[in-house]
Formats: structure tokens, sequence, C-alpha cells
């Protein structure tokens, strides 16, 4: 005697070796003895063996008519032998009967399981919608199949080209655009992005690294709903002073400005004036809706998004020749000794005189005409000196606090993108193509007018943070334990110091047409000035405010994304830039983990041959290629320029400047290894 029984929904035959009440002895074809219990036989037979009666059953099963099979099936709960003698005829054999079953079992849309070789047939509607899943996922298999042949052969369907970025980074991995990108790259062996950039899905780098970030934060587009800027309703009083900013020739957010007044009288005051969005835009208002969206405006060699839209932003902009209304603060000065006597904040309207552009003055307003040296043929050449020497003096003051000098031996570098005429794209406003001719310059850090405007942006900052503070205001602060390394500047509601900065307390409120931060802060800091002692009271944010702390995890977040961007399309524009001179050889200093530093260029890369050498050391480095898709730079030491010496490097800036390179390989969220996608397609899957 054989049985057929089920074997956790696989079906096995063999030999009645035993038999009891609740279970059997089977020994299979195998030779091995397996216990079953009598519930799990389906079927008894003494003929044929039991190896046929399964392979016959299964090709018999093919046949059967299921549509039909369901037709005559019972309303009610049956089991596959009645079906099987409604199907075949009133006394089916082995393999008939093992056919149906087999038929039954694999096809639960037709006929729903309700025990071991029970079943119910499903109902008519539930059937259809059965039905037309199945011829739907055939069709997609079939669309996976051609999409995926397409591709390995070297044309990208539009579907794929349209959900490109999605596929790449964020992929629902259920999707026939997905999986086919899968089997086409198993198929042809090759990377993802390999194939896809050559199937001409990938426009160009550029568009690649442009569309990617757009993509990932801003999926509805960087354009602006309609939005009116508030007028400002306070009636300010006129400043006595004549402000100056001092800015690059393409800022358009123009958020400070400076005064100097009481020169030769023995008490200087110095202004810093801040543009005031915050007296018009209100928390929850639509623009503030808007500029929290971003938290910041993004920048960019040749293009930047704005946190707001252009016409918002020149309502409240320092703009030269206008009496601009203003958050001032005025500190005084010991002129002699620049000891500090007091400070006050005012709300005002402060008449701006002159935008000064630094890239058209460096080599004009330099530290020997500020300091007497040479001549001082400019406007505000007093008010500068003056600003330039306090500048010094606050320095050298943050610098015993820090315990440290600040180290400026390496320059900033500037970005200026040419198009085919040789007009500056920044200027039109235009998105770059990713194909102009980029220009690299230099500004060392520390120049002059940058340090004037450094140290008063932290003076302010410093000075504002106290003051919130004194008053039990809340506010948004930046902070650092200390300058071991691994400890990280922090955002936070506490005043505590910022060992970095060497100062008590710092916050950030003198860009608030460009970043959130400081608009939320300058709510605060003019709820002190009109307020005072009761500030804490009318503030826009209370102390312990959840909606503070939520601020400070979006805006930190959105602001680290947008720096890593600006990085990744500076050094995108780098590659451009030994492309385009043609560069191969460049000279560097070593940093860690094979890294080196490029002399005269914004550049960090792994050399072969580097990791041995002492870090500082001097070489040369042969660049034998770059891709400007993933931004990698393939290159080798050709030669070491000095001696090995030991040469005491800024250990936190080299942390700083490796923790923010972007040599690293691209990152995708595609995985190859993704083994759900059929080869050919399987109508009843």
């Amino acid at each position: 005697m054989f049985a057929l029984f089920d074997d956790a929904g696989k079906f096995q035959a063999g030999r009645v070796m035993s038999e009891a009440d609740s279970s059997m002895q089977i020994e299979l074809d195998s030779g091995k003895r397996v216990k079953v219990k009598t519930a799990n036989v389906l079927i008894k037979f003494a003929k044929p063996a039991p190896a046929e009666v399964l392979a016959q059953g299964a090709a018999m099963a093919a046949d059967i008519d299921v549509d039909l099979v369901w037709e005559v099936a019972p309303v009610d709960e049956f089991g596959f032998e009645d079906l099987a003698s409604e199907y075949f005829g009133a006394s089916p054999d082995a393999v008939q009967h093992a056919a149906m079953l087999i038929r039954l079992f694999e096809t639960p849309h037709y006929f729903h399981r309700r025990g071991k070789g029970r079943f119910r047939k499903a109902p008519e509607d539930i059937l259809k919608q059965a039905l037309l899943a199945i011829e739907r996922k055939k069709q997609q298999a079939l669309q996976i199949e051609q999409w995926a042949t397409d591709l390995a052969a070297g044309a990208c369907p539009q579907p794929i080209r349209e959900q490109l970025y999605k596929i790449l980074f964020k992929p629902d991995k259920n999707g026939p655009e997905y999986k086919a990108v899968v089997e086409a790259a198993k198929r042809s062996q090759r990377a993802p992005l390999d194939l896809l950039k050559d199937a001409g899905a990938i426009d160009s780098p550029y568009q690649f690294h442009w569309k990617r970030f757009l993509f990932e934060n801003f999926p509805k587009g960087t354009g602006f709903p309609p939005l009116e800027a508030p007028p400002i309703k306070d009636e300010l009083p006129l400043a006595s002073v004549q402000a100056f900013s001092i800015d690059d020739s393409m800022t358009t957010e123009i958020d400070d400005a400076l005064s100097v007044q009481g020169l030769g009288t023995g008490t200087v005051t110095y202004g810093i004036h801040i543009a005031a969005p915050g007296l018009a835009i209100q928390p929850g208002s639509a623009v503030d809706q808007v500029a929290r969206g971003r938290y910041s405006t993004v920048y960019m060699p040749g293009h930047k998004i704005t946190m707001l839209p252009d016409e918002v932003v020149q309502r409240y902009t320092l703009l030269e020749g206008r009496d601009c209304p203003a958050v001032s603060l005025y500190v005084s000065f010991d002129e002699a000794t620049l000891e500090r006597k007091s400070s006050e904040t005012r709300l005002e309207r402060v008449p701006i005189a002159a935008n000064l552009r630094h890239d058209q003055l460096d080599t004009v307003i330099t530290e020997a005409s500020l300091t007497g040296e040479a001549p001082a043929s400019y406007a505000f050449a007093a008010e500068l000196a003056f600003a330039f020497r306090l500048a010094r003096h606050l320095k050298a003051q943050r610098e015993v606090v820090r315990g440290k000098p600040e180290n400026f031996n390496r320059p900033d570098y500037t970005f200026k993108l040419l198009g085919a005429g040789g007009e500056n794209t920044m200027s039109d406003g235009i998105e770059p193509a990713g194909s102009e001719q980029v220009v690299i310059g230099t500004r060392q850090r520390g120049a002059p007018l940058d340090l004037i405007v450094a140290e008063a942006m932290i003076l302010a900052n410093s000075t504002w943070g106290g003051w919130l503070a004194e008053l039990g205001v809340p506010g948004i602060y930046r902070s650092q334990a200390s300058l071991q390394p691994g400890i990280k500047v922090r955002m936070g509601t506490k005043a505590l110091p910022h060992a970095g900065m060497g100062v008590a307390q710092y916050t950030w409120a003198t860009s608030p047409l460009r970043r959130y931060v400081d608009l939320v802060n300058q709510w605060q800091i003019v709820a002190c000035a009109r307020n005072g002692r009761t500030a804490a009271l009318v503030a826009p944010f209370k102390p312990k405010d959840a909606e503070l702390f939520s601020i400070i995890s979006g805006f930190d977040g959105a602001y680290s994304t947008y720096n890593g961007f600006q990085s990744s399309m500076e050094r995108y524009w780098t590659l451009r830039y030994l492309a385009q001179n043609q560069i191969t050889e460049l000279d560097c200093a070593v940093m860690i983990n094979g890294l080196v530093r490029a002399d005269t260029l914004p550049l960090v890369f792994k050399a072969i041959g580097a990791d041995n050498l002492p870090r500082h050391s001097r070489v040369r480095v042969r660049v034998t290629g770059v891709d400007e898709l993933t931004l990698d730079v393939h290159a080798s030491v050709v030669a070491r320029l000095d001696e090995a010496q030991a040469v005491e490097g800024d250990t936190e800036a080299d942390e700083a400047d490796e923790a923010l390179d972007n040599a690293g390989p691209l990152t995708l969220a595609i995985d190859v290894t993704d083994a759900d996608t059929p080869a050919t397609p399987n109508p009843e899957a």
C-alpha cells in the first residue's frame, strides 16, 4: 500500500510500512522513513509507484481546465475526491486524484483552501479581481523584461529616465522600473550607474548632481508661491549714522552694515546694523512658513537658491541710498585702549550710505592703508581704520580665551562661472548648464575687510546671546565644549561657551534674510528691545518651547545637507577646472589615510603611494583620471618634494576638512542582489 501526503504544503508519496490509529510510518523512494499524521494522508493507493503518481499527476494537472472545474464545483466546501469524480468520471484512479489535488492546490485564486484536501470555490467577483491582478502582473513582468533588454542594449526607456533619481536614491523596490534596472545590471554584469549613464539616462554629470539634490530636497521645485512682503508697521526713529555694508558683488541679501561715531572724542560708538525682517514677518505667517520650509539659502558656484523670494528680500535688504529698518547694536569703546564701556540695542531706520564690495576693494583697502602705512584714498577711510583696529583687538582677546591663535594659513577659494559670451552666470540668475568655463580664485582668510565683518558679527552674536540669557528669553545658540578632537559644535537653547570662537556664548542673529535661526533669534531680540525685563512674557518662543527644538532639528539637518551639496558642487567645478586647463600634476600636502590636499586648489583626494608618508609631507601627484559623476580622482604620488620632517599642524582643522570631504564613492540605494525579479514572466505567480 502507498500513500500521498501533505508535508507542510509539499506533496510527497511513499510506501506505508505501518499504520496506527493516528499516524503512519512511510518510506520514501530515497529510503528515508517518516512519521506522518493520518490527517495529512490524502490518497491511499496500490498502484502505480509513488514517484509515477507524483510525476503523472503533475503533468495531468497542467491539462485540467481550471475554468471548467470552477464552473462545476459546488458552492459549498468540498473535497478534491468529489471534484475528481465529477471531472474524470465515477471512479478516478490515483493519478487522477493526484492531478485534481495538485491543480486545486496551485490555483488559490480559483479555490480557497479550507483544510487538508478541502476547498471552496472563490466568489465570482473576487475571482475576477484576482485574474485581473494576475494579468497585470504578467504584463508587468513582460514590461520589466523589455525594459531590462533595452537597458542592456544601451537604450533607456522613458519611464526609467523619469524615475532615475528615485530608482537610485529612494527606490520603491517593488516598482517595475527598479526591477528592470536590477535585472539589466545582473544580465550585463555592470554597475547600475555605469549602465544608466551609457544608456543615456544621465544627461550630464552636472545635471545628475543638481537634479539629485532637487529630488531629495526640493521635490516640488525651487519656485515660490505668490507672496507679498508684509510692511513694517512700527514708527521707527531715524538713526544719526551713515552706515556701510561689506559684501561680495553677487550678494543680494544684504543682512548687515556697520557705522562708526565719535572718532576723536575719546569714546567711539561702533554700530552693527542688521536687516529687520522680524519686524514684519510674523511666526506662522505665509512668509514664515516658506522660510521655515527651506531653513537657509543654498549656495553653490554660479547659482543659489534663496530662502526667501527676491521681492521679499528686496523689501528688507540694506540697500544703498535707503533708510532701512534695522535691529542695531551700539557698543561703546574707549578710543585709546579699546576697552568696552557699554552696549545698547535699538529698533530704528538706518541710512545706508554705501554697499561696499570686497571683491572690488580687497586690493584697495589693504592692511597698509588701514594702519596708515599707505595712503587711504577711499570712502569711510577713518571708519574702516578704526573698525580694523578694533577687529584685531577683539580677535586677540578671543584667542586668549581660545588658548591658541586661529589658523588662516589656507586661502578661501572663489568660483566664477563664465558663459559662452564671457558673462558671469551668477549675475543673470540662470541655472548653470555644467559646461561653463570655471575660474577659481583665492582670497586669503583673515583679509582686512573679512576680518572687520567677521569680528563685528561675532561681537553682535555673542552680545545678543548674553542679553537674551540675562533677560531669561530663550534663543538658539551654537556652543562647543572644547577644542579637543571630536568635540563638535552643537546647537541648543542654552547660553554655553563656544571654545572655537573664544566667547562665553554665541547665537546666530546677523543673517535673518538667509538663515532661519537668525530670523527666529531676531524675533526674540526684538521682544527684548521692546519690553526689556518683561520680554520673556511676550517673546514668540518661551523657555523649553518644543517648537524651538523642532526648529533646531530641522535647521541642523537642512544646513548640513546644503553645506554638503555646496562642497560637492565646488568639487565638481574643481574637477572641471583640471580638465579645462589640462592639469595633470599637482603639488600637494599629505594628510592621513592616503589623502592629499592640493596646494592651489580646493581639492582633497586619495593618491596611491601617500599612505605611508608622514603627515604634512610635500609631494607631487600625477592625476590619471577623474570621474565627474562620482567625483572621484585617480592619482598617484610621483615625487617627494621635501625631506621627512615632523610638522605641527592644525589637527582640528584637518579633521574638519576630512569630515567634509566628498571624495568617497557615491552611495546608491539600488541593490543588484535583489532577487525577486523573474527573468521570464509566470502568468500565475
